[in-house]
């Protein structure tokens, strides 16, 4: 008994030696239980925080103002202040998730007894804000008409609020559950399939019979992306006719070879990450742990799990960086809200001048590993 526990100690030891000589998986251990459960904190938050809002302020009087006043932070960004002529414009460009119309006459009718309309614009898009974000503008509004009406007046009055939602009036999860899914699995499978690919070449020995071909790393690096990129379209076109149209009947408002084209874009730079994950990486396990530690967060974090807006600003800025989250944008822009080239066109450039900055540093690297001077 005593030399089987002697054993398992020595044995113990010798693991737990050979687990903290292998770095990297010291780096995954650590991460799994800071990062990511800091990510896991920060980028699923079901509270209203940091909501963009815009008034159109058409009364003009000390009680509009007080309204405007009454959003801010951390609930809402503090209000701009846009002309009526503008609503649907800021709308479509996703500038605002909150756009609150107050009437001409607002004030007058509520000291004199009447019920005036309130039209609250909401972008349905970003469903968690939506909901929740429409129940806070009701209550505010109605606490300060009540605080307002007791400095003088006795009336238990309150506005009518007229919600208007854009985009999914009955608020459908299944709208932008599957349509995020694709946006996601976008990402996802093309990093994957490319890093893939060179990681499978490399165990089976493949690589080495390009390398005696007159061949450039240029060539080599193009004839993956553009491989990889031609499935993937081939696969969302299939999702968006077929699966999300046909099958699940939902609606897409916006031009999809737009969504396409925007598509191949950030292929460019996804794939491209995806080849320099597997330059560096040695077998599929090593990927496995890279996936885990850099592809998912970047993806959980790219605006399509959660609004953008409720992330710390330190993420926000880190993310601008990253092309899912400009393609989420995009993505979103068109297939929900029907936008065109001349309002993603500006995300687009964005993605363009990542993607060749990644695609630079990547073939590069790519280059140095094959040992290839073209």
């Amino acid at each position: 008994m005593k030399r089987t526990l002697l054993n398992i100690f020595n044995l113990v030891i010798k693991e737990l030696k050979s687990l903290l000589y292998d770095k990297g998986m010291i780096i995954l251990i650590i991460y799994v239980f800071s990062v990511a459960i800091y990510i896991g904190g920060t980028k699923a938050s079901t509270e209203l925080k940091n909501a963009s809002i815009a008034f159109v302020d058409d009364d003009k009087t000390i009680f509009s103002q007080r309204l405007i006043d009454a959003f801010y932070k951390p609930r809402f960004n503090i209000p701009d202040i846009i002309s009526y002529s503008d609503i649907d414009t800021n709308m479509d460009k996703g500038y605002y998730t909150f756009i609150i119309l107050i009437p001409s006459g607002f004030e007058k009718d509520l000291l004199a007894g009447k019920t005036p309309e309130l039209q609250v614009n909401v972008d349905a898009t970003r469903m968690t804000q939506a909901g929740i974000g429409s129940g806070y503008i009701s209550n505010i509004i109605n606490q300060e008409t009540q605080v307002f009406l007791k400095q003088g007046y006795k009336n238990s009055i309150n506005p009518n609020l007229v919600v208007r939602y854009k985009y999914n009036p009955n608020l459908t999860a299944e709208w932008f559950g599957s349509i995020n899914e694709v946006i996601n699995n976008i990402v996802m499978i093309s990093i994957l399939l490319s890093a893939a690919s060179l990681v499978r070449e490399r165990e089976h020995g493949t690589i080495e019979h390009l390398l005696v071909m007159p061949l450039k790393s240029f060539e080599i690096m193009i004839s993956k992306i553009l491989a990889v990129s031609i499935i993937i379209l081939i696969g969302v076109s299939f999702s968006l006719f077929f699966i999300i149209e046909t099958l699940l009947q939902i609606p897409i408002i916006g031009s999809i070879p737009l969504f396409l084209f925007a598509t191949f874009l950030v292929l460019f730079a996804t794939t491209s990450i995806g080849v320099f994950i597997g330059t560096i990486v040695q077998n599929m396990p090593q990927l496995g742990m890279i996936f885990i530690l850099v592809v998912l967060p970047m993806m959980m974090l790219s605006g399509s799990m959660s609004p953008f807006e409720s992330m710390p600003i330190s993420i926000q800025y880190l993310m601008t960086l990253m092309p899912t989250s400009h393609f989420v944008e995009i993505a979103q822009s068109i297939l929900f809200r029907g936008a065109g080239f001349d309002i993603v066109y500006l995300k687009m450039l964005n993605i363009v001048v990542i993607g060749l900055l990644f695609f630079i540093s990547t073939l590069l690297i790519f280059k140095k590993s094959l040992g290839l001077e073209k």
